[in-house]
């Protein structure tokens, strides 16, 4: 009989264990999402450097203009042969590509999320304007110096990862790195982030992509960042994706 209560109350303090840690990883996902979302609206120049096997280096350049969690459009200006190639995240799932060689828009299926977004090592899902919380279920495992460690489990069956492990600054919950899985369990991607904050908000000024199979690496630098100017909805509408 001590044997059963003994087994019951260890189950039971497990459970409650498990819960608490579920609740924790909830709660750091979520303030990741208030740190990267935090502005009213967001705008800014971005400086795309490719790398190659060899070393050899590709530069581009675009604007990055975002408002809330669910709009934003990441439109190409330099150089010429990219000029004006955009994509339009919105609410959702809703996703939309401009090639101005077609002269019109596509809209990108759940299917293709998973393909490079013009060349870098960032898929559409990647660029996709959504909180962490909305598109991943979180699990804390471990906290570890000045980091916490989550699993991400992608929510969609259709995700390109089967997880995601993230590792989040303890102190100011943006995140520092991240390691992405294929469905067979393998690291195809290493991303890294490095946040300044500008005014009261921590921005993302450099993020760099790596795909391992292809051993290439995207690098992008944030400058000239504007923060809650009160853009209008009608900045991410498919007009202006034209434009």
């Amino acid at each position: 009989m001590r044997n059963t209560r003994s087994t019951l109350l260890t189950i039971a303090i497990l459970l409650t264990a498990m819960s608490m840690y579920a609740q924790d990883a909830n709660a750091i996902l979520s303030k990741v999402d208030d740190v990267m979302f935090s502005p009213k609206d967001m705008s800014g120049k971005t400086k795309i450097v490719l790398i190659d096997k060899n070393g050899k280096e590709k530069t581009r350049e675009a604007i990055m203009v975002q408002k809330g969690t669910d709009k934003r459009i990441f439109r190409f200006t330099a150089p010429a042969s990219q000029d004006g190639i955009a994509v339009l995240s919105l609410p959702d799932d809703v996703m939309y590509l401009y090639l101005p060689a077609y002269g019109k828009e596509r809209r990108i299926s759940t299917s293709v999320k998973s393909q490079n977004f013009a060349g870098t090592d960032f898929s559409y899902d990647d660029m996709e304007a959504k909180p962490n919380s909305e598109k991943y279920t979180p699990k804390l495992i471990e906290a570890r110096g000045d980091v916490f460690v989550l699993e991400l489990t992608p929510k969609s069956p259709k995700s390109p990862y089967s997880k995601i492990v993230m590792e989040v600054h303890a102190t100011h919950y943006y995140p520092v790195s991240g390691d992405y899985y294929d469905k067979s369990g393998k690291v195809i991607k290493e991303a890294t982030s490095n946040y300044v904050k500008i005014g009261d908000y921590w921005n993302a000024q450099e993020m760099v992509m790596t795909d391992l199979k292809k051993n290439h690496t995207t690098r992008m630098i944030m400058s000239d960042v504007k923060y809650d100017q009160n853009l209008s909805d009608d900045e991410f509408t498919i007009r202006k994706l034209k434009q």
